[in-house]
């Protein structure tokens, strides 16, 4: 029952020879220490907490209502009364990129989200049960694999009336695969385990075993994933708007903003600069963080 009770406790791999991952590695500071080291990590990190913190204060860091427009101000260069100069019609640009950030960061984070349940329950089923289960699962997952995204996001955008939530709704149905089977990978190596012996033979149903016992130890590559996600999100969500499938005007994104800046890039420059090194900064910030991640949570990686 001892064994039991330390299965039921912490949900984490704690038999001789089995190294724990996620809250105990928290808990003793290793994964702080070796996060640190990593200083480009850091500097990710430091990027997304401004951006995500400039984000959610847009309406109080913005110094102009972003569809307020001056026909006496069009195309300003950025000076003193407009930080980042003006539009075509007058509109401030960083009023338009704080607002363009929260476009960006929801599209990020609410797409991952539904890519992380998705793909979860499929890796995570397909490789508890094995077997027709499996092979039905996967061969899905691979025939999905062979569209490609950008072709498939661009189809169902096309398809349906572009708006936030589809365009949320679609690059995350389009975006489990990996996931999926990175998850079925992991869920493989830690079925046979003896915790999930134990919790098998003292009468824990599946549902409980997979989503209780197993799946805890498997949540450090499905965050380290998600990192990097929410990276490929926002990209693919500033080239939808810079296609014109994306966010609709007046409502500003990074890439509708890039969009409008196109067609004046030669007196203009600052119409296209910003947003994108705003995009560039932001995915580069992602992808560091998501590496640092991985290095300092991951206990084969470290040196």
């Amino acid at each position: 029952m001892s064994g039991l009770r330390r299965v039921k406790r912490t949900g984490q791999i704690l038999e001789e020879g089995i190294p724990s991952t996620g809250r105990p590695a928290l808990r003793r500071g290793f994964f702080w220490r070796q996060f640190r080291r990593n200083q480009l990590a850091v500097c990710g990190g430091a990027v997304v907490l401004v951006m995500t913190v400039a984000a959610l204060l847009a309406s109080v860091l913005a110094p102009y209502d972003p569809g307020a427009y001056d026909v006496t101000q069009i195309l300003m260069p950025p000076g003193p009364a407009h930080w980042l100069g003006t539009d075509q019609i007058g509109r401030d640009v960083l009023s338009r990129m704080l607002y363009g950030a929260r476009i960006s960061m929801a599209v990020g984070f609410v797409s991952v989200g539904i890519a992380v349940v998705v793909g979860t329950l499929f890796g995570t089923v397909a490789a508890y049960y094995g077997g027709r289960v499996d092979e039905v699962l996967m061969r899905f997952v691979d025939l999905m694999l062979n569209f490609p995204r950008l072709f498939l996001l661009l189809t169902l955008i096309a398809l349906l009336r572009p708006s936030i939530w589809v365009i949320m709704a679609v690059i995350g149905l389009t975006g489990w695969m990996g996931l999926a089977r990175l998850v079925r990978g992991e869920i493989l190596s830690l079925k046979e385990r003896e915790f999930v012996l134990s919790a098998r033979a003292l009468g824990a149903r599946d549902p409980r075993i997979m989503f209780r016992h197993i799946l805890p130890n498997a949540l450090v590559p499905v965050l380290v994933s998600a990192t990097l996600g929410v990276a490929g999100a926002i990209l693919a969500e500033s080239g939808l708007s810079f296609l014109g499938l994306g966010v609709q005007p007046p409502t500003p994104s990074w890439g509708n903003i890039l969009i409008e800046g196109k067609a004046n890039i030669e007196i203009a420059w600052w119409l296209s600069v910003f947003p994108g090194l705003a995009i560039l900064l932001t995915v580069l910030a992602y992808n560091l963080l998501g590496e640092g991640l991985r290095d300092a949570l991951d206990p084969r990686l470290r040196q």
